[in-house]
C-alpha cells in the first residue's frame, strides 16, 4: 500500500501535529478523502496549491496548459527561467508534489470540460475568462462540488465562494467548547444556572449546553442539549427545570456545538446580486465598485483577444471605465463609481505581486479546507481586497516607468515602476527566524527582488535545526533536510527560486540576545534598513524591539495561533513600540491545586509534566553534580534553598546513586511499580486520611465542595492498559537515566510489575497537606527560616559514599522532547495524567491533546502563515515607498492587522502613536534620546545639559555602574568629571568598553532650580567610530 493510500486511513501525527491542533482529527480525515482541482498555475494558483497540499487533502489536480512566460516568475516560486515555453502545470506539478508525500499531485491535460469537474470535492479557478469561469461554476454546482473563483491584479484581488445549497458546517469557530463548574441551578421555569467562583461562562443566546456530575438534579447529566439565554457574565438560564429533582450540588456545564446548514448563491446569481464579506471596513464603499471593475476587466480582455489593460495606459484605462459604467447601468444594484479607483485597477491589471498572492492564496486555501472538511465558517460570497495605500507617497510616474523589460520583476514594476524596484533591490534587511513565517517571508522577498541589487543584503538567523513536524508548514524544507540548519537550508531554497538573491543572503545560527551583541553589534544594526521578526516567543520579540528602538530601525512584527494571525508595524518616532503594550502574563495554576486538588485535565497534565522533571531530570542532575564534586555534599547543595530543599536533593542522590540504583531493566520495572503505588494509591489514601470525604470546613461547609473533587485511590491492575502504559513508560525512562537497555515487551513488563513486592499503605500522622494556597504560601515563608531537621541533613551528607567510589558513573537526565515519539516522554506524561485524572474523576485526554498542553505547542497551519506574511510584506512596500520630511508616509497609511480565518474575520487598525512626556517645554517619546557624536567628558555633558535645559545633573549612571554623584567626595567627583565617558565607564567597571560597542547609554538624574527632580530622555554618547 502506498504512502498516499495509507494516509487516508491513518493521519501522520508526527507530520501534522501542529495542524491537528487547529483542525482536529475528524476534519483531517475528511480532508484526506477529498480531491481538489486547481485551474491556473501562475503565482496565485501555485500559492493555493502549496497550502492545500501541505494541509493534506487526498489529491490535488492541476490544470494549466499555457506556456510559462518570464513574467510568471514575478510570484510563481516553483517556476524557473529555464521553464519558459513549457506548460505551467506540468512544470509546477513535480515541485509541488515534493511538499507532501501523502498527497498525489497530477496534471489534467487537454480541454477543461464540464465532465472533468466531476469527482472533485472543490474546484478553484484562478486564470480563466469570465465566461469560462461561469461554465465551470455551473458544472461544479451540478456535480455537487464546491467552487471558488479568485484573481489577483496588482494591489487588487477578490475571492468568491459557492459551496452549494446545503453545505453543512460542523464547527463554525474551532474554539474549544465552553465549559465550567456549576455553583447552583434553580428549580424554576427559567432554570437559572450560576457559575462557580464567578467564572465567566462566555455563552451567547441560543447556544447549546449539556451537563455532567450534577447531584440532585441528575436528569441534567447527559441531557439533550438545552438552549442558553445569557443573564449576565456569571449566570444563564436553560429553560424550565421545575419538573426536575432538586439540585443539591456539583456539576459541570459543557457547550454543545450544533452543525449549521448554509445555502450559497451560484456564481451567476451572485454576479447580479452579490453578498460582500468586508475585509477592511475603512474601505466600505469599494467592494461594489470593484465588483463592477473586475467584470469590466474581463469585458476588456474579451474584446482584446485575452489581453489585459496595459500598465499606466490611459487609453486602456478609459475603455475599462467606459465598460464599467455600461455594466453598472445594466446592474440592478447600481453603485456610484469612482473613476480614479477604476483607473488604478486598470493601470495595475497586469501587476503580479507576491504579497497579494500570499494574502489571497492563504485565504483561498483555507476556504478549500473548509469545503473539504466542513470545519469553520465559509466566507459568503464575494471578498474584495485592495492595498492601494502601498503605492509610494506622491506616486506619479511616467508610463515608460511601467514598461516591460522582459524581466521577472515586470509584474511588480507594472504597479510600482522600475525606480521603486531599484529601491527594493538595494534594501538591507534582518530576518529574525526562519521557521514557518521566516520561510514564507524569504520566499516573498525573493519574488519581490529584495536585496538583489548593489549593496542589498538579507541577514537571517535561526539556531534551530529542521524537524519532521516543521515540514507541514515550513515549505522550504523537505524530508531529506531533517537535521539541517534552518537558516542555511531556507537560504539555499529561495536562491533556487530566484538566482538573483544568491549570495545576497547571509545566514547566522546565533540566538538574538544580550549574549550575542558582539555579533549583532552597533555596526551591524547601523548597516540595516529594517528588521522583520519571524519569532515564536515573546522574550525574543521584546529584545528585538529594544534593539530597534535603540538604533531607530523600523520593525515588522507578526505572529500566528492556528487560524488567527496578527501583524504590527513599528516605525521610529511615528508609532509605539512592540513592548509598549503587553499581553497578560500566562496564568499559573496554584500549587495546592496541582498537588492535591485538581479539577480539570490541564491540572493533571501539568502535574505529570512536573513529575517527569522530579523523577527523570532533577535526580540525575543532582547525582551528576555530586559525582563531579569533591564530596562535600552539604556545601554542594547549600545554595539550592532552605534546609528542606537541601534534604530532598541529598535524598535523591542517596536513592538514585546508592539505595535504589538499578542493575538491570527488571529493577526499573520494580521501581516503576513503587512509583505507581506512591502516586496513585498511597498519596491519595493519605490525602483522604487528612481530609476524609465527610470532613467539613470551619464554617460547616463540606470540605470536598466544588471546585474540589474527592479522589479515590487506585490499586494496580495488570489487566488495565492504562496502568501498564504507566509502568512501561516509567521503567524505560528510569532505564534511560542509567544507560540500561529498555524493553517494549508489555507482557514481560506487566508480569514483572504484578509480581513486584509492595509495602501496604499505613497512614502517617503529622503529614501537612495544604488545604489552600494561603496555607502553602505561609508554610513556604516558614520554611525559609530554616526549621528543617539539621541533624538529618548532616547525617545524610556524612553517610554518602565519596564520588571517587563511583569512577566513570554518570546518569543521563531525560531532557524533555515532545516531538520524539520513541523516547517515552509524552507516553509517560499521558499515562501519568490520565491515571491522576482517574483518581479524581476527571475525563482523560488523548495523547495528542496531552502533548499539546505539556509541550506548550502553538497550533499552526500554513494558510494563516501565508496570509500573515503577505500582510507584512505589504507594510514593507509602504516603508520603502515613504518619503522623508513632509513627504513621509502618514501613520494612517500603515495598518496593524488581525485575522481569524476560521470565522472568517479581518480587522485593520491604524498603529498607535508613541506616548509622549514633556521635559522643559518639549515633548519626548521612547524614540528620543540626547545624543553626543563624540566621546565627551562628563563635565562637558553636565555643562551642556545645564545650558540646553537649565537643569543640574545630580547623578550619571551606565547600566548598573554609577559614574557620578553630585554629593560624592569632591576630589573623586572632580576627577571623574574630567574623564571622557569611555574612561569613566572603564574606571568604574574595571574594564574597557567592549570593542564592538560604539555607543554608551547613560541615565541622568537632574533637578531644576527649585530642587525638583526632572526626568529627561536617556543620553547616548558615541565612544567609538
Amino acid at each position: 500500500m502506498s504512502d498516499a493510500t495509507a494516509h487516508h486511513h491513518e493521519i501522520d501525527e508526527g507530520l501534522y501535529s501542529r495542524q491537528l491542533y487547529v483542525l482536529g482529527i475528524d476534519a483531517m480525515k475528511k480532508m484526506s478523502a477529498s480531491n481538489v482541482l486547481i485551474v491556473g498555475l501562475k503565482g496565485l494558483g501555485c500559492e493555493i496549491a502549496k497550502n492545500v497540499i501541505l494541509a493534506g487533502v487526498k489529491s490535488v489536480t492541476l490544470h494549466d496548459p499555457a506556456a510559462v512566460e518570464t513574467a510568471d516568475l514575478a510570484s510563481q516560486f516553483f517556476l524557473r527561467s529555464e521553464d519558459v515555453g513549457k506548460p505551467r502545470a506540468a512544470v509546477a506539478a513535480p515541485r509541488l508534489a515534493e511538499l507532501n508525500q501523502y498527497v498525489p499531485v497530477s496534471v489534467l491535460d487537454g480541454e477543461l470540460t464540464a465532465e472533468a469537474v466531476g469527482g472533485f470535492k472543490c474546484v478553484v479557478v484562478t486564470e480563466l475568462p469570465l465566461a469560462r469561469r461561469l461554465e465551470i461554476s455551473d458544472a461544479a454546482r451540478q456535480a455537487g462540488a464546491c467552487f471558488i473563483s479568485t484573481e489577483a491584479r496588482g494591489l487588487f484581488g477578490y475571492v468568491f465562494n459557492d459551496f452549494g445549497s446545503g453545505f453543512v458546517v460542523t464547527d463554525t469557530t474551532g474554539e474549544e467548547p465552553l465549559s465550567g463548574m456549576v455553583a447552583s441551578i434553580e428549580q424554576s421555569a427559567e432554570g437559572t444556572v450560576m457559575c462557580l467562583d464567578e467564572k465567566r461562562h462566555g455563552f451567547e443566546d441560543g447556544q447549546l449546553v449539556t451537563f455532567s456530575e450534577v447531584r440532585g438534579m441528575t436528569e441534567l447529566n447527559g441531557c439533550e442539549p438545552r438552549a442558553v439565554k445569557s443573564l449576565g457574565p456569571y449566570s444563564f438560564s436553560i429553560g424550565d427545570t421545575s419538573g426536575l429533582s432538586a439540585y443539591t450540588g456539583g456539576g459541570v456545564f459543557t457547550q454543545v456545538k450544533a452543525p449549521e446548514t448554509l445555502s450559497f448563491a451560484s456564481y451567476r446569481e451572485a454576479l447580479e446580486a452579490p453578498e460582500y464579506f468586508y475585509a477592511d471596513f475603512a474601505k466600505f464603499e469599494r467592494p461594489p465598485q470593484l465588483h463592477v471593475g473586475f467584470q469590466a476587466l474581463h469585458a476588456f480582455s474579451a474584446a482584446h483577444g485575452g489581453r489585459l489593460p496595459r500598465a499606466g495606459c490611459d487609453e486602456d484605462a478609459a475603455e475599462v471605465i467606459r465598460l464599467a459604467n455600461e455594466i453598472n447601468d445594466r446592474w440592478a444594484q447600481k453603485t456610484e463609481l469612482d473613476e480614479a479607483l477604476l483607473r488604478k485597477l486598470a493601470y495595475q491589471a497586469t501587476g503580479d505581486l507576491a504579497p497579494m498572492v500570499a494574502v489571497l492564496g492563504g485565504m483561498v486555501a483555507q476556504e478549500v479546507l473548509k469545503a473539504c472538511s466542513g470545519k469553520f465558517m465559509p466566507m459568503k460570497n464575494f471578498m474584495y481586497f485592495d492595498a492601494l495605500e502601498c503605492l509610494p507617497v506622491g506616486f506619479d510616474p511616467a508610463r515608460e516607468d511601467f514598461a516591460s523589460r522582459g524581466s521577472r520583476y515586470d509584474g511588480q514594476a507594472a504597479v510600482f515602476g522600475w525606480a521603486f524596484q531599484d529601491r527594493l533591490a538595494r534594501l538591507r534587511q534582518f530576518l529574525v527566524g526562519s521557521g514557518a513565517i521566516g520561510c514564507e517571508m524569504l520566499k516573498n522577498w525573493a519574488m519581490m527582488g529584495i536585496a538583489t541589487g548593489e549593496g542589498g543584503v538579507v541577514h537571517v538567523t535561526d539556531m534551530d535545526t529542521i524537524e519532521k513536524s516543521n515540514l507541514n508548514r515550513q515549505f522550504l524544507f523537505r524530508p531529506h533536510d531533517v537535521g539541517r540548519l534552518k537558516s542555511e537550508t531556507a537560504a539555499a531554497a529561495v536562491a533556487a527560486m530566484n538566482p538573483d538573491i544568491a549570495g545576497k543572503i547571509v545566514t547566522h545560527q546565533d540566538r538574538v540576545g544580550p549574549e550575542t551583541e558582539a555579533i549583532y553589534n552597533d555596526a551591524f544594526f547601523e548597516g540595516l534598513d529594517g528588521v522583520t521578526n519571524a519569532l515564536d516567543n515573546v522574550e525574543a520579540r521584546r529584545y528585538m524591539d529594544e534593539r530597534c528602538l535603540f538604533y531607530r530601525r523600523p520593525l515588522l512584527e507578526s505572529g500566528t495561533l492556528g487560524t488567527k494571525g496578527n501583524t504590527q508595524v513599528v516605525i521610529p518616532h511615528l508609532t509605539e513600540t512592540y513592548s509598549a503594550s503587553r499581553d497578560p502574563e500566562e496564568k499559573q495554576f496554584p500549587s495546592c491545586t496541582l498537588k492535591s486538588f485538581p479539577n480539570v485535565i490541564a491540572h493533571t497534565i501539568q502535574w505529570s509534566r512536573d513529575l517527569f522533571a522530579e523523577l527523570f531530570v532533577q535526580p540525575a542532575e543532582n547525582v551528576n553534580t555530586y559525582l563531579a564534586s569533591s564530596g562535600d555534599a552539604r556545601a554542594l547543595f547549600s545554595a539550592q534553598g532552605n534546609l528542606s530543599v537541601q534534604l530532598e536533593a541529598l535524598t535523591t542522590v542517596r536513592d538514585f546513586l546508592v539505595t535504589q540504583r538499578p542493575l538491570a531493566f527488571k529493577d526499573c520495572v520494580v521501581w516503576a511499580r513503587r512509583v505507581f503505588e506512591d502516586r496513585f494509591n498511597n498519596a491519595i489514601q493519605q490525602l483522604l486520611f487528612n481530609f476524609p470525604k465527610d470532613s467539613v470546613t470551619t464554617s460547616g461547609q463540606p470540605f470536598w465542595s466544588p471546585p474540589k473533587r474527592a479522589p479515590d485511590a487506585i490499586a494496580f491492575d495488570p489487566a488495565n492498559d492504562l496502568h501498564v502504559d504507566f509502568i512501561v513508560a516509567t521503567a524505560n525512562l528510569h532505564a534511560f537515566n542509567y544507560g540500561l537497555t529498555g524493553s517494549r515487551d508489555r507482557a514481560l513488563i506487566r508480569d514483572l510489575a504484578a509480581a513486584a513486592p509492595v509495602v501496604p499503605f499505613a497512614p502517617k500522622t503529622g503529614v501537612k497537606i495544604h488545604a489552600n494556597e494561603a496555607e502553602a504560601e505561609a508554610e513556604a515563608e516558614d520554611e525559609g527560616s530554616g526549621d528543617a531537621d539539621q541533624d538529618a541533613l548532616d547525617e545524610l551528607a556524612a553517610a554518602l559514599p565519596q564520588p571517587a567510589a563511583f569512577a566513570g558513573v554518570r546518569l543521563a537526565p531525560a531532557d524533555f522532547e515532545k516531538d520524539d515519539d520513541s523516547n517515552f516522554h509524552i507516553d509517560f506524561i499521558t499515562a501519568a495524567s490520565n491515571m491522576r485524572a482517574a483518581n479524581y474523576g476527571i475525563a482523560p485526554a488523548d495523547r495528542l491533546r496531552t502533548k499539546q498542553i505539556a509541550g506548550k505547542i502553538i497550533p499552526a497551519i500554513a494558510t494563516t502563515t501565508s496570509l500573515v506574511t503577505g500582510l507584512v510584506c505589504l507594510e514593507l512596500y509602504k516603508l520603502v515607498g515613504s518619503g522623508t520630511g513632509e513627504n513621509a508616509r502618514k501613520i494612517e497609511d500603515y495598518k496593524n492587522g488581525f485575522v481569524n480565518l476560521a470565522l472568517p474575520f479581518f480587522g485593520f487598525s491604524e498603529p498607535i502613536a508613541p506616548a509622549a512626556t514633556e521635559c522643559c517645554g518639549k515633548k519626548y517619546t521612547d524614540w528620543d534620546s540626547i545624543d553626543y557624536d563624540t566621546d565627551v567628558t562628563l563635565q562637558a555633558l553636565v555643562d551642556d545639559i545645564k545650558a540646553r535645559f537649565g537643569l543640574s545633573v545630580t547623578m550619571i549612571s551606565s547600566g548598573v555602574s554609577m559614574l557620578y554623584m553630585q554629593f560624592a567626595a569632591k576630589a573623586k567627583a572632580k576627577a571623574r568629571l574630567q574623564m571622557k565617558t569611555s574612561e569613566a565607564i572603564a574606571d568604574v567597571t574595571g574594564k574597557p568598553i567592549a570593542p564592538h560597542v560604539r555607543w554608551a547609554v547613560l541615565v541622568l538624574g537632574c533637578e531644576d532650580d527649585d530642587g525638583e527632580d526632572v526626568d529627561i530622555p536617556s543620553v547616548r554618547v558615541r565612544v567609538r567610530d
